[in-house]
């Protein structure tokens, strides 16, 4: 990739583009609310390459003006088969709001990072105008935005219970998850002639159809009906129960199809296709990508999303820890899915001769970066499996989690002659590697692991993810006890002493999280001041589609034991709980005062000599002592 990309390289964005290849019309428009970067991590590249591999003439219109005329959308006229829409990588209302709904002042997806290039709730409002303009064109809808709503929800934003995304939306079809193998069905189903309105029955879709309507035959799977829409809006119980039942059906092997009233329609969510094969997998990350932007934005500003992960690369998809609060195995699964050690070094070659690389990979990851290659010794028992995840309550003794495959690519990739550091940029799951909790494993593996990953792949820092110290809470996270967390420490000490890395260790936590009460909050302040803590940025609850946690948090009760759940959501409690990550600061002396006043054990703890004098043993710039540095981070 040493000469610069021709213009007629990207997919076309414009009808001159559309003509430098020779097209007088196009098959698929694709409207996305991200700026267009052709690159395997943004999800509208994927779907447009995908699109262009079966054979069609596919053109992207990148964050349409939906405010003015509308020209933006009606630049390449209608398509012959169908409009495809997304509102981007991200949710937009995540995209747009902090947890306190207060508007983020910018944007990583767009040039600048300038924010207002896209709407709130993107997916609908676009998909809506496109029914205005082409009433007869098909939509399919697609994406995190979609594939996170597309059954009834609870939208944070609104403080409202939605129902599926179709019905707001108007699209016609929906499909949810990775979306290469239900979209490649779909193309190759129209090329053969079969009608749109005839796609029923494809696995990874969701579609509406009339109550009175006889629903689509298929045989090879059973169904299971959810309280309708209705039911939930005046049963939060009801609500709850059904989420149980559609975590359970999105990560099963076998699943079964879900269907759910609302209003006079029938919502059908076909089941889920099976996890991406290594072949299928390294065919979307194979595609030809100019791995650049658009040049159109060449004078508006750097895209910050891009400039993060330029010169990183995405080794899978899945994670199989089911966090409570994360919606990650909602939309990619519970199952990894891992590229080949071949495709992965093909895509480092590839980077190594981009014009601007210097030497240095950011990242070798994924949604946690030491999951790679790791699945059931035994897949008929995972064939059999319902659990939401692979590592919670404890490790599956059926999970394969040796790391030698990773320390092997690593090696690999640090052989290259034009790589002088490649850094583990994402974070690890820490529990992993700690082998009273990861009792099965091998901890000589997990020890070589971990001093490959210190010596050779971390620039400085290194990103965990405890989340929180109490146990009540981290139970309902799904994730280890704090103890865990604190023999992850004492090996990272070690190793960090013994051969003076200098090395931080960035643990995340999140307050205000479902079952978590102000008096956790108080001990988190002490168990993480007496390690040496002094935590900055943290995190505050973030409710978002499709999680366990944003189910309790609005419904009250444990979408799995049915049981009530404390949850705070006042802006005072959450305020409140966020103020304990900041004890050390003299501002906040008094109100710990008061709020601890029948607690003299834990403000003893907290503020001993009745005032505020800790110093962090190892703040980030003192220099290396005796065991690690520790500052706090907001995550991601």
């Amino acid at each position: 990739m040493t000469n610069q990309p021709l213009l007629s390289d990207w997919l076309p964005i414009t009808k001159k583009e559309m003509k430098l290849r020779g097209w007088e019309e196009l098959d698929v428009i694709l409207i996305t609310g991200d700026a267009y970067i052709d690159h395997p991590a943004f999800g509208s590249a994927v779907i447009g390459r995908i699109i262009e591999s079966e054979g069609f003439r596919v053109g992207i219109i990148p964050q349409p003006n939906w405010r003015d005329d509308l020209h933006e959308f009606k630049k390449f006229g209608a398509p012959k088969m169908f409009f495809a829409v997304t509102a981007g990588n991200m949710d937009s209302m995540v995209n747009h709001y902090t947890a306190g709904k207060r508007q983020r002042s910018n944007d990583a997806y767009t040039p600048g990072g300038e924010k207002g290039y896209r709407p709130d709730y993107a997916s609908i409002v676009y998909t809506q105008t496109l029914k205005k303009l082409y009433p007869d064109v098909p939509v399919l809808l697609g994406g995190v935005e979609a594939s996170l709503r597309r059954v009834t929800h609870y939208d944070y934003w609104s403080d409202q219970l939605k129902p599926t995304i179709l019905e707001d939306s108007g699209a016609d079809l929906l499909v949810y998850g990775n979306g290469e193998s239900p979209l490649r069905e779909i193309l190759r189903l129209l090329k053969r002639g079969v009608p749109f309105e005839s796609l029923k029955t494809i696995k990874q879709t969701a579609v509406l159809i009339d109550a009175d309507e006889n629903l689509p035959k298929n045989k090879k799977v059973d169904d299971v009906e959810l309280a309708s829409h209705k039911v939930c809006l005046e049963d939060k119980l009801s609500f709850a129960r059904n989420f149980k039942t559609v975590e359970i059906e999105s990560n099963r092997v076998h699943a079964q199809r879900i269907l759910q009233g609302v209003g006079d329609r029938t919502l059908i969510i076909n089941p889920p296709y099976a996890t991406m094969t290594e072949k299928e997998i390294d065919f979307s990350f194979d595609l030809p990508y100019t791995r650049m932007p658009h040049p159109k934005y060449k004078n508006r500003g750097a895209i910050p999303a891009y400039e993060m992960i330029k010169f990183s690369v995405n080794m899978h998809r899945g994670c199989f820890g089911g966090c409570s609060f994360c919606t990650i195995s909602a939309h990619q699964g519970k199952f990894i899915s891992s590229r080949s050690e071949k495709s992965i070094l093909k895509e480092v070659d590839a980077m190594t001769k981009m014009p601007d690389f210097k030497g240095y990979l950011s990242d070798i990851g994924g949604p946690s970066a030491n999951m790679y290659k790791m699945k059931g010794k035994d897949l008929s028992i995972c064939d059999d499996c319902k659990a939401p995840s692979c590592i919670s309550p404890v490790v599956c003794k059926n999970l394969d989690t040796s790391h030698e495959s990773l320390i092997q690519l690593y090696k690999k990739i640090d052989d290259h002659p034009d790589i002088k550091k490649a850094f583990i940029g994402s974070g690890i799951r820490y529990d992993l590697l700690v082998k009273d909790f990861n009792k099965n494993g091998d901890e000589k593996v997990m020890d070589s692991y971990l001093d490959q990953l210190l010596t050779r792949h971390v620039s400085g820092r290194l990103k965990v993810a405890p989340e929180h110290t109490s146990d009540q809470t981290l139970k309902m996270m799904r994730k280890p006890s704090f103890k865990h967390f604190k023999k992850f420490t004492e090996k990272f000490n070690s190793i960090n002493l013994k051969k003076s890395l200098k090395l931080q260790l960035i643990p995340y936590f999140i307050s205000s999280h479902p079952n978590s009460t102000l008096e956790d909050m108080a001990n988190l302040a002490v168990e993480t001041k007496d390690m040496g803590f002094e935590l900055e940025q943290v995190q505050d609850f973030t409710p978002t589609p499709m999680t366990v946690a944003t189910v309790s948090y609005y419904s009250g009760f444990h979408p799995y034991t049915l049981k009530p759940v404390f949850v705070p959501k006042s802006k005072e409690e959450k305020k409140d709980q966020h103020k304990f990550f900041f004890w050390y600061k003299s501002e906040n002396i008094s109100w710990i005062k008061s709020k601890l006043k029948n607690n003299l054990d834990l403000l003893k703890a907290l503020l001993p000599d009745k005032g505020n004098n800790f110093k962090p043993r190892y703040a980030v710039n003192d220099d290396f002592k005796s065991k690690s540095s520790f500052k706090g981070k907001k995550r991601k």
